[in-house]
């Protein structure tokens, strides 16, 4: 068994460097800017395409379907072009997309919308199969890193939209096609991994182990981060709404949830740290659930201080997004079982995080209130913290 692992951790002889890791950085980058810049101008895109607010939940949905679609298919394509190669493929298209979303085109909008997160649905499922061969004994504090500069470039996102969409007659189309370059940047760094010569998947021993559909361990894992997901999804789209409702400006809301992405930011770091250092990771995932649980609750009961609220909830947030990635690693034998775990999770776990803005938009607008919908997202962190807890034990697949 170890020695299949260790045969079956590379796809190549070359050395990791400094590049890689950057590389990596760079592409994590690129995995929620493009969603989270929607959140604060979506009542302007619902103003502009005259939709109601359970189209535009669509809209914010659509790239989450595509992640529980595509999802599945992204380990067979890294094992046939090899998971640098699709990587830079996915950058590549995740480029168009975004230029294409901000046309002033209506179609125009919702097909770029969907290949933005068919692109995105690959690069969530194999960077975690890429930390777990090229650092594999170094898997949360990589993945922390990774999530801690997503978040950052998530924070920025949704920060800068409303001042964006405010310095041109093209408003919200130029808050979102901006950050194509982010996805060019990426691929110009990851271009020399592009490069190297691949040894095909059959052509080096891997681990023989039962397919992660059939295991109770990983529909936990799944579970957890469909859950997790549901929640953080939920509070990017609604949240600038939900403060907006209690009195809280465009402007100042757009800047609320830029905090949620800070503290997110620091938990990343503050998780990746921790992870290493306990045999298993069930007191993180109930400390984080608890963070979530009582933001939300603290904005049912006291709106005035939403700003302490969305910190608390967007530091376990940030914690949770970490510890989610961390088990594709940390409950696998090798970097193809990791995709294994790593498409099934989310495509199962984005399925269930899709349905989550939809449905309590959904709510919203059929009891004109924002409580129920709350509600219903504390009952989502009890299943989540039931689930991560199984799913934190310290075992392998």
């Amino acid at each position: 068994m170890a020695s299949g692992t260790a045969t079956g951790t590379r796809t190549g002889t070359a050395p990791r460097s400094g590049l890689l890791l950057a590389g990596i950085l760079l592409i994590a980058v690129n995995l929620r800017a493009a969603i989270t810049s929607v959140g604060p101008v979506i009542e302007d895109i619902r103003t502009d395409l005259d939709i109601g607010g359970a189209t535009a939940s669509v809209l914010v949905s659509l790239p989450l379907v595509a992640f529980a679609v595509v999802s599945p298919l992204a380990p067979a394509l890294a094992r046939r072009i090899g998971i640098e190669r699709a990587l830079g493929a996915a950058l590549a298209v995740l480029a168009v997309a975004t230029v294409v979303r901000s046309l002033p085109s209506i179609p125009a909008l919702w097909v770029g919308t969907a290949f933005l997160g068919i692109a995105i649905a690959v690069i969530n499922v194999l960077l975690p199969s890429l930390v777990k061969r090229e650092y594999p004994d170094r898997i949360g504090q990589v993945t922390g890193l990774y999530s801690s500069v997503q978040g950052a470039a998530a924070a920025l996102a949704s920060g800068f939209a409303v001042p964006l969409a405010g310095t041109t007659q093209h408003g919200w189309r130029l808050a979102l096609g901006i950050w194509a370059g982010l996805a060019l940047i990426a691929l110009a760094v990851f271009l020399p991994r592009l490069r190297r010569r691949s040894v095909p998947v059959d052509a080096v021993t891997t681990v023989r182990s039962r397919s992660p559909w059939g295991s109770a361990l990983a529909w936990q894992v799944t579970v957890f981060m469909g859950t997790q997901s549901t929640v953080y999804y939920t509070l990017i789209t609604w949240w600038p709404s939900v403060e907006q409702a209690h009195g809280t400006s465009a402007a100042a809301s757009g800047w609320h949830l830029f905090a949620l992405q800070v503290a997110g930011l620091l938990a990343n770091l503050a998780t990746a740290r921790l992870i290493p250092r306990r045999a298993d990771q069930r007191l993180l995932i109930g400390g984080a659930a608890a963070l979530v649980a009582i933001g939300i609750a603290g904005q049912l009961a006291l709106p005035a201080a939403s700003l302490l609220w969305i910190v608390l909830a967007g530091a376990g947030g940030g914690a949770n997004i970490v510890l989610a990635l961390s088990l594709f690693g940390l409950r696998t034998h090798d970097h193809h079982q990791a995709a294994a775990l790593s498409g099934m999770a989310q495509s199962v776990g984005y399925a269930l995080a899709a349905a989550g803005p939809v449905l309590l938009g959904a709510l919203h607008d059929a009891t004109g209130s924002w409580t129920a919908p709350l509600w219903v997202l504390l009952a989502v962190l009890v299943v989540q913290a039931a689930a991560g807890v199984q799913a934190g034990r310290a075992r392998l697949l």
